[in-house]
């Protein structure tokens, strides 16, 4: 693989991490905006290239390089020396203080924390996945990816690996890759409900087409339109007088609700149409308040849950 493609990725997810939790001023922000759809014009590359991702991010290679310390951080956990018992108990220290952070929601330092336990104590499946868990909380996914990978090499029990892996990759649209781990952490943990939810949701967007609309995922729109009470609403709607002279406004011409190239919308007309739909949605609610919690469930059943996860080990 070409390390300049390699290199230009971690300095694009480096100034992204900034544009997100950098607290930089607008023109900064501008200025890094430019900078990275440069390096992604001249290198080739683009944030969806998860698999260009290194095992650190830029900054921990740099904080490496200028303490003058060898990370050897692609050999295998096995090749490492054991770690000293001072090693481990100030590692476990590290591990908890960078949990403190997680409660505190202080992602950056607990992916530092738990950095540092790593290098006290690389052969720790624990301080991997409890930084995969920080890395997806700031969006860094393709680092929570790899360091998920390392947690599952050094334990291929650890459950809770297997599980993060999934929310992670659910998180860059992969589905069917996240549906694999989400098993194969149901059969280390068969009770998780978590995983048993999150899995049906991957499962689900797995066959679903995408939604044209770019939104939240598609509803049962057949089902609804062979719902007599919804057709019956709807009916009603279309009957109320606001609609029907926004309708008869547009058929004449005189009217213009939503807006054509050179002429603006009228806000009286505008606001009738909210007023019409506003009014729908109150008599759906009063009449069928059945069938609106069966549209929120379908809302809610398209967002993975992190909530057995939270906790830090």
């Amino acid at each position: 693989m070409d390390n300049r493609k390699r290199l230009a990725y971690a300095i694009i997810r480096f100034l992204q991490d900034q544009l997100r939790h950098g607290g930089l001023s607008s023109d900064a922000q501008e200025s890094l905006e430019v900078a990275i759809q440069c390096l992604e014009t001249a290198f080739g590359v683009t944030v969806e290239d998860t698999d260009l991702a290194l095992p650190q991010t830029l900054p921990e290679l740099f904080e490496a390089a200028a303490s003058g310390k060898e990370k050897p951080q692609d050999q295998r956990p096995s090749e490492h020396t054991p770690p000293s018992d001072e090693d481990s108990a100030e590692a476990e220290r590290l591990k908890t203080e960078g949990n403190e952070q997680m409660k505190v929601e202080n992602f950056e330092a607990a992916i530092h924390l738990y950095g540092k336990a790593i290098e006290l104590n690389p052969a720790n499946a624990v301080y991997f996945c409890n930084r995969a868990a920080a890395y997806s909380k700031l969006g860094n996914y393709a680092g929570a990816v790899q360091d998920c990978e390392r947690a599952i090499c050094i334990d291929p029990a650890y459950s809770k690996a297997y599980g993060r892996m999934g929310l992670a990759l659910s998180s860059l649209n992969k589905h069917a890759e996240a549906v694999a781990y989400y098993k194969k952490a149901l059969e280390l943990d068969p009770d998780n409900e978590t995983y048993k939810s999150n899995l049906k949701i991957a499962e689900l967007k797995l066959r679903e087409a995408p939604s044209p609309t770019g939104g939240m995922g598609t509803f049962d729109i057949a089902g609804l339109l062979n719902n007599p009470s919804f057709m019956s609403m709807a009916s009603n709607l279309m009957n109320t007088p606001q609609l029907q002279q926004l309708m008869s406004g547009m058929i004449s011409g005189s009217h213009n609700p939503l807006g054509t190239p050179g002429t603006s919308p009228s806000q009286t007309d505008l606001a009738s149409l909210i007023q019409a739909g506003q009014q729908f949605a109150q008599q759906m609610q009063q009449q069928n308040p059945e069938l609106i919690e069966q549209l929120r469930s379908q809302i809610r059943s398209r967002t993975p849950s992190a909530s057995n996860d939270e906790q830090q080990e």
